[in-house]
């Protein structure tokens, strides 16, 4: 089988089922925020492959993580009412209680929340502070396509824990190779 289909050439491309959509559609925009946040994980892993930091408890829990963006992008192309509903895993509210669960953990490890920081500090760090802004934006991409049509709600519930997870993460990560965190500093560009 070939990679290239060429049945995108004319700006199309199929939900998971039938439908055929614009490839600038919400869902698309949505879903395809997801895949870029995946992405986003997956240079996250490999720059803490390259640190010298033990950091195996945080890869898994980001190989886990990539594993639901496959579900959650799944579940966005996948319409609520298609007949192919069945054969995909939709997000649901146990998904945020495990992400609520993950925050709690690495909680424990970043210093107390004072304000806000500079992404910053590791590189692992400042590329978990990226993931957490695709985050968000794929959560504002999920509220634009309730705009138009319905989606599984617990995605945006789920994208919302995920990016606070993002963050305590990068503080964590931050911790652990004793960077301190710069904070905002109220007008502190002059």
């Amino acid at each position: 089988m070939k990679l290239y289909t060429k049945t995108g050439d004319r700006g199309e491309t199929g939900l998971y089922g039938t439908d055929r959509v614009s490839k600038a559609h919400p869902r698309v925009e949505a879903y395809g925020t997801v895949d870029e946040l995946n992405s986003v994980l997956g240079v996250v892993r490999a720059a803490l492959q390259a640190g010298a930091e033990d950091s195996s408890d945080l890869d898994r829990d980001l190989e886990y993580l990539q594993n639901a963006l496959f579900d959650l992008g799944a579940d966005l192309a996948t319409r609520p009412d298609s007949r192919y509903q069945a054969k995909l895993v939709r997000i649901d509210a146990e998904d945020a209680q495990t992400l609520e669960a993950m925050i709690d953990r690495y909680q424990e490890e970043a210093p107390p929340f004072t304000g806000f920081v500079h992404p910053g500090g590791t590189l692992a760090a400042a590329q978990l502070q990226v993931a957490r802004a695709v985050a968000r934006r794929a959560e504002r991409e999920v509220i634009r396509l309730g705009k138009e049509e319905d989606y599984n709600a617990a995605v945006q519930i789920y994208l919302n824990r995920l990016s606070d997870l993002l963050f305590i993460m990068a503080r964590a990560v931050n911790s652990r190779a004793g960077v301190s965190e710069e904070g905002w500093l109220v007008g502190g560009r002059r």
